[in-house]
């Protein structure tokens, strides 16, 4: 389990990260490239991911309450309830 709570990330290159219930609280995480990471059930609360890159990402069980999350990317990205955004439209 990775504590990165508060972390600054930005334009972090974290392809393929593997950050299993990860604390990303607070984490600034603005244009970090997260393709294809695995963040099952991580705490992304508050996080900053504006412009992220989260295709094909793992974000089951993730919570993402009062995460930003403005221009991210999305596609193939399994969302936190289990549904698996094919296009653009955000994970709820």
């Amino acid at each position: 389990d990775a504590y990165l709570s508060a972390a600054d990330l930005t334009h972090a290159y974290l392809y393929d990260a593997d950050l299993p219930n990860a604390n990303l609280t607070d984490a600034d995480l603005p244009a970090a490239y997260l393709y294809g990471a695995n963040l099952t059930d991580a705490d992304l609360t508050n996080a900053n991911l504006i412009n992220a890159n989260l295709t094909n990402a793992n974000l089951y069980g993730a919570t993402l309450t009062g995460a930003t999350l403005t221009g991210v990317t999305w596609s193939n990205t399994t969302c936190p309830n289990g549904n698996v955004n094919v296009g653009t439209t955000p994970c709820a």
